[in-house]
């Protein structure tokens, strides 16, 4: 049986509800993920660009602007968007109104912080491509549905963070991209891949190819989205190497996706497994070990036990 507990932990995502404040907020995130952007200077695949997972919600972490620094930070639980910088700070109420409103009033608590920024203010990574400024549609926002989405996030955040200590290779740290809305972590095998072809939409195929520029299995959670209403984790491998799709993987629920080009195993199987923590390791480390294995990466020399609190590894 289910962990009484984990109704809790891991909370129900019924897309139907929502679905509307999780369009809100892949807004709202690419206008704050813009001004990081736009004040960070570029790392290597894009790890300049996302945000992170925080005790409140989610943040840009330390923005450096000039002499001045600048945090901002979706509080989901209070319900605003906190601008500080190291002398003074503001306060968004989180509430509905449309991109454009949004937009407007993170440019005015910007420069009322006096640390302007001028950003490309137009969303990247969707089908259309509204200029935040000129976005006047009313949208939705539902604090308590934001709030269980980051909840999601916080135990997402906390399996994927145990899964990357058993890699002694160059690995991300655990990101949340605003153009995807998802959550990623990804592993390296050192050895370079071929171009990647590019086609994302309102994404510069350069960026791409930097992003992908080097051999990856990655891994994550995205909450769903239009035409793909079921919230998952995900695991793929660039360049896909043969037979990849074809790979036994754990838990049964896991599956291969030929649309995505990549395993999915759904949120609500590891919601309501009898350990959530166990059965998404296993869909990280198996699918990890079909991406490493038939594409040859040198396990011997990446791999490494789980890490542990205060335990030096072992060497």
């Amino acid at each position: 049986m289910p962990d009484p507990d984990s109704a809790e932990t891991w909370p129900p995502l019924p897309y139907a509800e929502r679905a509307d404040t999780g369009r809100t907020l892949h807004l709202w995130t690419q206008v704050v993920g813009k001004v990081r952007l736009a004040r960070t200077p570029w790392l290597n695949h894009s790890w300049q660009v996302p945000l992170y997972v925080s005790a409140r919600g989610l943040t840009t972490g330390l923005i450096s602007c000039g002499p001045r620094t600048l945090e901002l930070e979706f509080d989901l639980v209070g319900g605003q968007l906190m601008a500080r910088t190291d002398r003074d700070a503001r306060a968004l109420p989180l509430a509905p109104m449309s991109v454009a409103t949004f937009y407007r009033e993170v440019m005015a608590a910007l420069a009322e912080l006096e640390v302007p920024v001028a950003i490309h203010a137009a969303p990247n990574e969707l089908p259309q491509a509204i200029p935040f400024a000129e976005d006047t549609q009313e949208r939705a926002y539902d604090g308590a549905q934001a709030e269980r989405f980051w909840r999601a996030l916080l135990q997402a955040d906390r399996v994927l963070k145990l899964f990357r200590t058993g890699f002694l290779g160059k690995a991300s740290p655990t990101h949340f991209f605003w153009g995807s809305f998802d959550l990623a972590v990804t592993r390296f095998s050192g050895r370079r891949a071929p171009p990647h072809p590019g086609g994302v939409p309102h994404l510069p195929d350069a960026v791409a190819r930097e992003a992908y520029s080097h051999e990856v299995s990655s891994a994550g959670f995205w909450p769903g989205g239009p035409g793909n209403e079921e919230a998952v984790f995900y695991a793929y491998a660039y360049p896909e190497p043969p037979g990849f799709a074809d790979a036994a993987v754990a838990p049964a629920a896991a599956r291969y996706d030929g649309d995505l080009r990549e395993f999915v195993l759904p949120y609500e199987a590891v919601r309501t497994a009898a350990d959530p923590d166990a059965a998404l390791l296993a869909f990280l480390a198996s699918t990890y070990a079909a991406a490493a294995d038939l594409a040859g990466w040198d396990r011997a020399a990446l791999d490494c036990d789980l890490g542990q609190p205060g335990r030096p590894r072992t060497v």
